[in-house]
């Protein structure tokens, strides 16, 4: 799961969009530039298996879907903030390093 995820390059971005409340399909489709309809489906369809969305789907017309985060998700996000956190210090550390060697 986390591979498919991580290896992904629309996940995380979907996952953020599904956080900030942008929920819908279409919505997320105009959202993010590149992203086919094609897969965006594949891929909140595999994050539902996974137990990380929850597709909720409503008995209107026109037909009207929308993604949660799972509590699963929740916690899996939880983890992508402290990758991303970590990520942050890295490159303010290899900053430091970097502006020192250029001093001496």
């Amino acid at each position: 799961m986390l591979e498919y995820i991580i290896g992904c390059k629309w996940s995380i971005r979907i996952l953020t969009l599904i956080r900030q409340g942008v929920d819908r399909p279409g919505a997320i489709t105009r959202s993010i530039d590149g992203l086919t309809t094609k897969v965006q489906s594949d891929c909140l369809n595999k994050m539902v298996s996974f137990g990380i969305l929850e597709r909720i789907a409503y008995g209107e017309i026109p037909p009207r879907v929308e993604y949660k985060l799972t509590d699963l998700g929740q916690r899996f996000v939880a983890i992508l903030d402290a990758v991303a956190d970590l990520q942050q210090e890295i490159e303010a550390v290899s900053q430091q390093h970097n502006t020192s060697v250029r001093a001496d």
